[in-house]
């Protein structure tokens, strides 16, 4: 009678979601597409009785979260295992998420209740991928309609008297974070970034191009800062973190167009140890802020070892921002690095899209080679003590915008402006078998790296609540795995060509 009860509310449980409406655009995938009358679920991930486990499964043939219920076995079957070890641990885990851009906002905002509300849920709630952290810039970014600030004024302001969010802010960002906020019943750890300065505190008078800010507004920069977080106070947002400001690189390459503010290591560390850090530490209501460094690419965290020679500038800095654009330059390896040089510093992804580089087409519906590549340098961060990974612009629109200066990238979810419709891309389920799965406070555990050439890693998921492992077949074929685990038995599986696949248990 226990198993006929137990069988009834999985299949119970399997009838609650909803699947895939498939469409193809004719590149190397499919999109789901989300309408006012459906958008496709996963299921709210429920505890299953010692000796069972369940796996969910995406691939490039055409599963979505696809749910299976199964037991361990006593023997592998197999010629070799890869043996989870829940004696050797490594970081704890703070989250995944996106960014909450104007861009973002404002294709939310061109659906209808309830197709925007689908999309909202697809990402924060409990039948979505529960996405845990949220990246909010300070002002404008290239993804916005124009370049600005929050103190665009033609003179000099050191005061902040007109200090003043932008109508951008209550019409893109706030209410889509009050949103996020109240799906994940206020589980949404949220860090701010800047872009750039208003123009007047800057040494070229423009928000891109080659311009330092000027010294005698580096105080003035960091009270701004504190503007902006009180300013979010008032309308009941509170943030968990502070980059040191988003890919300061780019104001030495300043074809980009892209808003910046150009830092040298040793400019920066003045800044960090004489204004920002002793302001934010200092301060009442902001003094427990985590504070980010880098923010910037992986291939240029040779930089922060200059800045992080600083001792001072150092122990003001709580982690340290990585972005992904220049990933297949260097390995993963420099993340264990620089992990190993400070330790005490976590390591996070902060950014990362396809199609950023100038020979690439900004979309590409459907592209399972994009989510491939976002569910694999997910997997490689984690192997390397990264904390988390943020993804860039939650949705854009067609031609992969808007941008004012024609950034042009992809997004996991695509909003189509003539149909009132969204798609959601694979490298949204990339993003989802991590999100869904791995909750704040897991520990990554022992496990191989690479497995009959599949990508695999294991965490035990907070407060006893069972073990993650996820695994990703990069392969045109299929490959076996045979997971060992000493207090349960052997899973020994066909891993499907193409495909994301996690796997829980108690």
């Amino acid at each position: 009678m226990i198993k006929l009860i137990l069988l009834t509310s999985l299949i119970a449980l399997a009838q609650a979601s909803v699947d895939c409406k498939h469409k193809n655009y004719g590149n190397d995938g499919t999109v789901c597409v989300c309408n006012a009358e459906h958008c496709d679920t996963v299921d709210p991930l429920e505890k299953l009785p010692s000796g069972q486990y369940v796996m969910y499964t995406s691939n490039l043939a055409g599963k979505r979260f696809f749910k299976e219920v199964a037991d361990f076995a006593s023997t592998s079957g197999a010629k070799k295992h890869a043996e989870i070890d829940h004696s050797e641990k490594f970081q704890t885990i703070h989250g995944f998420g996106g960014a909450f851009t104007d861009a973002t906002g404002i294709n939310a905002n061109l659906l209808d209740a309830t197709t925007r509300n689908h999309l909202m849920r697809s990402y924060f709630s409990k039948e979505g991928i529960e996405y845990s952290v949220g990246r909010v810039p300070i002002g404008g970014t290239d993804f916005s309609t124009r370049g600005y600030t929050y103190l665009d004024t033609p003179e000099p302001d050191m005061d902040l008297v007109n200090f003043a969010l932008a109508e951008e802010d209550g019409l893109y960002k706030i209410p889509l974070i009050k949103e996020a906020l109240e799906l994940t019943e206020n589980n949404l750890s949220l860090f701010a970034s800047a872009w750039t300065a208003p123009k007047w505190m800057k040494s070229n008078g423009e928000y891109s191009g080659s311009g330092s800010l000027i010294t005698k507004y580096y105080q003035t920069w960091v009270d701004y800062f504190i503007k902006f977080f009180d300013a979010y106070k008032e309308k009941g947002i509170e943030f968990w973190g502070l980059t040191t400001g988003n890919e300061p690189s780019l104001a030495f390459f300043t074809f980009t167009g892209i808003n910046s503010i150009g830092w040298l290591p040793w400019t920066q560390n003045n800044w960090i140890k004489n204004n920002l850090g002793p302001t934010i530490r200092n301060h009442p209501s902001y003094k427990n802020l985590k504070l980010i460094a880098h923010d910037d690419q992986r291939i240029l965290l040779p930089l922060l070892f200059t800045l992080f020679d600083d001792v001072e500038a150092r122990s003001y800095m709580d982690g340290i921002g990585v972005h992904w654009y220049w990933d297949d330059f260097v390995p993963a390896q420099w993340l264990s690095q620089t992990h190993n040089r400070y330790p005490d510093k976590f390591i996070m992804g902060t950014e990362a899209c396809k199609g950023d580089r100038p020979w690439d087409e900004a979309v590409l519906p459907g592209s399972w080679k994009r989510g491939q590549a976002y569910a694999v340098d997910i997997i490689e961060d984690l192997q390397h003590w990264s904390v988390g990974w943020v993804d860039w612009n939650m949705a854009l629109n067609e031609t992969g915008g808007p941008t004012y200066i024609n950034n042009n990238v992809d997004a996991p979810i695509i909003v189509n402006t003539t149909t009132g419709e969204f798609f959601k891309q694979p490298s949204f389920y990339a993003m989802g078998h991590f999100s869904k799965f791995i909750p704040r406070g897991s520990i990554k555990i022992g496990a191989p790296e690479k497995f009959n050439g599949l990508h695999v890693v294991a965490l035990d998921r907070p407060n006893d609540d069972g073990t993650t492992v996820v695994i990703i077949n990069s392969e045109e074929k299929d490959v076996q795995v045979s997971l060992y685990d000493s207090n349960k038995g052997y899973i020994t599986r066909d891993i499907t060509a193409k495909s994301f696949n996690t796997i829980v248990y108690w």
